[in-house]
């Protein structure tokens, strides 16, 4: 349940509740909106005396929480929540669309750098690299570790982008957080319960990736896990889920961008190299993300992808980026976005 409070309500007033709500042991939250202050109650309501709650100075109401995610449903929090990112404090979740570009993994610092500087010039707001790579094959290309996050920070210095890169375990967790500015969960770790509570004590933004297999109800209640454990920070990302269709990697199911921002106040972005596979087709569904209701896209951008260590088939190049991103402003211009 929620507790409302009125407009206006004094810190005492909300103090007060908070009392309240830790004597019937159930945890609170507090979210303050643009005309007032709720407090969503966690745990056990059996034995909680709603009346004393309700009764409680400057209380307006108290209302269930229908949806099985408590905290990051519209029924808690109406306005969209705006998450900022990167050296420059970027409102994600705001009127502004922000992409976020750049290769799969760090391969070498050159490659980063200039790659770097190439997302920064076609205008994106950060660029994503993994230093970590979780692969399916143990013999596969596996990341820099924390040699690559220095190479990111270098990134950051030189270009002032915000840095995107994978947790793959509770242990990487301080590094990443030392170096990055937003850290990604991928799709195989979406229910990785202990990596996404431990996420939810860290003070950075997360991007949580849709699993392949998941159901919007499970894709929320893992953003839960992270918002539960007191990171409120977490960024929706739909990455394409796994179907009878072979043409496609995944299945880029754009479908779910405008539900979840009918049943979420998170931001949602989309990335339409691993919903697709093939470089080819990201430029369109790039259009269709920002034409979906999208807050915000990840791509994967190589220099070189026909040399890239994983993932470059499914990699554009700087110039096509640069391309695309004209196209980008014009559609979301076009349904009262910028970009």
């Amino acid at each position: 349940m929620i507790v409302v409070m009125k407009n206006g309500a004094a810190e005492r007033d909300i103090c007060h509740v908070v009392d309240l709500i830790k004597e019937f042991g159930l945890k609170e939250h507090i979210i303050v909106g643009t005309n007032r202050t709720v407090i969503a109650c966690l745990g056990d309501k059996r034995n909680v005396d709603k009346g004393a709650i309700e009764s409680a100075p400057n209380v307006e109401k108290i209302v269930p929480i229908l949806a099985p995610y408590k905290i990051a449903s519209r029924e808690v929090k109406k306005e969209p929540t705006q998450i900022k990112i990167g050296p420059g404090g970027f409102p994600l979740g705001g009127k502004k669309i922000g992409v976020i570009a750049g290769p799969c993994a760090v391969e070498s610092e050159k490659q980063l750098l200039e790659t770097a500087e190439k997302v920064a010039a076609a205008g994106c707001i950060g660029i994503r690299a993994g230093a970590f790579k979780p692969r399916t094959s143990p013999y596969s290309f596996q990341g820099l570790g924390v040699e690559g996050l220095k190479i990111l920070a270098k990134a950051r210095k030189l270009t002032g982008l915000a840095i995107v890169t994978e947790v793959v375990a509770v242990e990487q967790i301080p590094a990443v957080c030392e170096y990055a500015d937003v850290l990604q969960v991928g799709a195989r770790n979406m229910q990785h319960y202990p990596l996404l509570e431990a996420l939810g004590k860290a003070t950075k933004p997360v991007l949580l990736k849709r699993g392949p297999s998941s159901y919007l109800d499970e894709f929320l209640l893992a953003a839960e896990y992270i918002i539960n454990a007191g990171n409120s920070q977490v960024i929706l990302c739909e990455r394409g889920i796994r179907t009878f269709e072979e043409y496609v990697r995944n299945t880029l199911a754009l479908a779910i961008v405008p539900e979840l921002k009918d049943k979420t106040h998170l931001p949602v972005v989309v990335d339409p190299s691993h919903g697709t596979g093939h470089a080819h087709l990201v430029p369109a569904m790039c259009r269709a993300a920002i034409a979906a209701g999208a807050d915000g896209l990840l791509l994967e951008c190589h220099l070189a992808p026909e040399h890239a260590m994983s993932d470059g088939a499914q990699s554009i190049t700087p110039d096509v980026l640069a391309g695309l991103m004209p196209q980008l402003k014009a559609i979301a211009q076009a349904v009262d976005r910028d970009a």
